[in-house]
């Protein structure tokens, strides 16, 4: 009963969120937002524990592939209907809304989540968080998808052809892991309960799991997204900050707790080889869908996402961070110096803006604007990661291993 506790808790909260949007009943956005992310975030944990166990009965090619994607789902639903947005109404802000989602969710993996495990770990080990050799493969191909994504800023659009090469590369990278050894994977509290189920009882809840969380957020996402909107202004807060980063940790809070237990019961390198892969299954299968799925809505693919000044600089932040952290993890270890660096650079560009406009300055060089700061971030991230990869450049170049199934140590 202790480990179905927390699935029946899942599914609880998942009930407001749903009722609310079959019975079509009218809340204001505050507790409308509040109900359809917590609906939301019930069913994220659901999906997580689905897929442990379906991995049980699938075979590892099509498990990397679709658990892949189903494991980030709420993420998407979320993303996907800001981009759908935007294509049927060109002249709104849909358009900065789907940035502002994939941007905050990609910047608090790494400046949150990869920080936090590895700080974590050190204050229960006093040891670094040390990587297999496989892992070479995820950072190899977050280096390349991050460096195409500088391209995205540099000549001002993300178009389709942006969407094949970042598909492409998710592709590429599927098929290289689906050829890695198969390992006997280990269930957890109600993954474990499940999994011991008969294999037909098994398959069943399973598939039941998946049904129930895929209907909740897909049923949630258009009332999550729009409410979380009306909230900010509502209470007159930027409605871009709240939909960059409330948005995704309703969605990104589930993988990250269960990061934070494979930590405590001493499997960090779990943890970490996890978010690495949420972050490379957003940073490729995400950007790359987006320009697919305004595409289809606005009926046209000749003309790409409509993208300002502000909304290109964030993508070239979200890169130059990315980059960076490519770079600290080409050692395959992650220490607590480096996840103090993460952290720090993370939390000085989300809290300057108001740091500096409490301080009320004279004018900057760069400006005392949101958007001039974040150019001197992304100025410095670049700077750090020069300085890194010259000081790791073996490890930099020993990346290029991750292109093969077997890898060596070097």
């Amino acid at each position: 009963m202790r480990k179905l506790l927390p699935l029946i808790l899942a599914v609880l909260i998942t009930l407001p969120g749903l009722w609310l949007k079959l019975s079509g009943a009218h809340l204001a956005p505050p507790p409308a937002a509040l109900l359809s992310g917590l609906a939301i975030l019930g069913a994220s944990f659901l999906l997580l524990w689905a897929c442990d166990v379906a991995q049980m009965d699938i075979p590892q090619t099509l498990a990397l592939a679709v658990v892949a994607l189903i494991a980030v789902l709420p993420e998407y639903a979320v993303d996907m209907y800001f981009t759908w947005q935007a294509g049927q109404h060109p002249e709104s802000d849909y358009a900065h809304y789907a940035i502002a989602n994939m941007t905050g969710a990609n910047r608090l993996l790494i400046g949150v989540a990869w920080s936090a495990i590895a700080g974590l770990h050190w204050f229960k080990t006093r040891r670094r968080v040390v990587l297999d050799v496989e892992q070479r493969t995820e950072l190899l191909f977050l280096g390349l998808a991050t460096t195409y994504a500088f391209f995205i800023p540099i000549k001002g659009s993300l178009a389709w052809y942006d969407g094949l090469v970042f598909l492409a590369l998710y592709v590429w990278y599927i098929r290289l892991a689906s050829q890695r050894p198969c390992s006997e994977c280990e269930l957890e509290g109600p993954a474990e309960i499940i999994g011991a189920l008969p294999k037909v009882r098994r398959r069943q809840a399973t598939v039941a799991l998946f049904l129930f969380a895929a209907g909740v957020i897909l049923a949630s996402a258009e009332l999550f997204s729009e409410n979380l909107v009306a909230t900010g202004k509502v209470y007159g807060i930027n409605e871009f900050l709240l939909v960059q980063w409330l948005a995704p940790i309703a969605s990104e809070a589930p993988e990250f707790i269960v990061a934070i237990m494979f930590v405590l019961r001493g499997q960090a390198a779990t943890a970490m080889g996890s978010l690495i892969s949420s972050k490379l299954n957003q940073w490729t299968l995400l950007v790359g869908m987006i320009p697919g799925v305004y595409g289809l809505s606005s009926g046209s693919f000749e003309h790409p996402l409509p993208l300002g000044p502000f909304q290109l600089h964030e993508i070239f932040l979200t890169a130059a961070q990315s980059l960076m952290a490519v770079a600290l993890l080409a050692s395959l270890a992650l220490g607590p110096g480096a996840a103090l660096l993460l952290f720090g650079m993370f939390a000085g560009q989300l809290l300057s803006p108001y740091v500096v406009e409490g301080l009320n300055l004279p004018n900057l060089p760069w400006g005392n604007g949101t958007d001039g700061l974040h150019q001197l971030f992304s100025a410095a991230y670049v700077a750090l990661f020069v300085a890194i990869a010259w000081l790791k450049r073996r490890d930099m170049w020993a990346l290029r291993l991750g292109a093969s199934v077997e890898q060596r140590i070097v």
